[in-house]
């Protein structure tokens, strides 16, 4: 037994991790280890012989095991000081500046939008990018012979199924379900998709932002005061707007919107080429056609709509100069539109 004894401290002394030390407490103590294996001579051994003999294994067992636990809380303090050398901190160098992300432009300009037409009592309505022809243009008084629909040439899955030029389809899927009876504020933003060549101003997809307004009793004049105070809103409380004469098919009459540039006040610069005023947006009163085509009686329902794209809204009050900017990724662009540390936003001029 001291021999064992001996061999079991040779080899402790050369044990240097806690796997290792586990494998030479089951090479001793392990069910068919040496240790163990002293157990079954007992059974050579003659009655009286027997109880010395096995005290002196149960000796030579917590002698081992004991030698064991000892060596097992030097390795465990030995892997904690390791540690704390290796991960000492020292208190007394500067710390590590953490960015704050902010809302990408397009995403802030919609959430301002939204949050200006629902303070005047408006819903927010969303629809499907991918659309059938029907809602995408025949319920908004489009037929499939119409020659405007070459100004919206989209994108094709089949002869009736294509990705939306305009978010107008929900309103259309808004009046129908509606059935003509009851009235619609709403807006509508989402992404469209238009057969274009991209350019500084124009891209085949983009944002856009619809309202529609349906009840008894709205005029003209309903549609030119809700315009004037969103242009005051969203770009500044001495904005100015015109209406122009325009066409759309889905409106009459109709009409471009124009704000008085917020650059030169109207005296003309870059911005606004020389004329004082920028387009923004389209708008007109809704068409008896697509009323009627919803359920709705036109002799006693009437209303406007209007539509706008964010990212131009975007590029005029940020003065961004070319839409790609806003779907490139470009760190240097989207830095310039941070957060402060102090929660406010920090614009650089582009």
């Amino acid at each position: 037994m001291s021999q064992i004894l001996e061999e079991f401290k040779a080899s402790l002394e050369t044990v240097e991790d806690s796997r290792s030390l586990q494998d030479l407490k089951v090479q001793y103590l392990g069910k068919k280890g040496k240790v163990t294996g002293l157990m079954k001579e007992m059974k050579n051994l003659s009655k009286e012989e027997r109880p010395e003999y096995g005290q002196k294994v149960n000796e030579l067992r917590e002698s081992i095991d004991s030698m064991i636990n000892e060596k097992s809380e030097a390795l465990e303090a030995a892997a904690l000081e390791e540690r704390l050398a290796n991960e000492t901190l020292d208190v007394t160098l500067p710390g590590r500046k953490f960015n704050i992300g902010s809302q990408h432009p397009i995403s802030r300009i919609i959430e301002d939008i939204e949050d200006f037409f629902l303070g005047l009592g408006y819903e927010i309505q969303e629809g499907y990018e991918v659309e059938t022809d029907y809602y995408n243009f025949e319920a908004l008084n489009l037929p499939k012979s119409h020659p405007a629909r070459d100004m919206q040439d989209s994108f094709y899955i089949s002869e009736e199924i294509l990705l939306r030029t305009h978010t107008s389809p929900v309103q259309a899927r808004v009046l129908e379900e509606r059935e003509g009876k009851e009235a619609v504020k709403i807006i509508c933003p989402g992404k469209v998709y238009r057969r274009d060549s991209d350019d500084a101003t124009h891209s085949h997809q983009f944002t856009q932002i619809e309202g529609l307004v349906i009840d008894k009793n709205i005029h003209m004049s309903d549609l030119k005061g809700t315009l004037e105070l969103f242009a005051k809103e969203i770009f500044g409380s001495e904005r100015e707007i015109r209406l122009r004469p325009s066409f759309f098919p889905f409106t009459e009459p109709s009409v471009e919107v124009d704000i008085s540039c917020f650059k030169c006040k109207g005296k003309g610069c870059n911005v606004c080429k020389n004329s004082g005023w920028i387009e923004i947006l389209g708008a007109g009163m809704v068409h008896p056609n697509v009323l009627e085509m919803a359920g709705y009686d036109s002799r006693e329902y009437s209303g406007f709509a209007f539509g706008m794209g964010p990212d131009r809204v975007a590029m005029l009050k940020y003065g961004i100069e070319d839409i790609r900017h806003l779907y490139t990724n470009d760190l240097r662009f989207i830095n310039q539109f941070k957060q402060t540390e102090d929660g406010g936003e920090r614009n650089e001029s582009l």
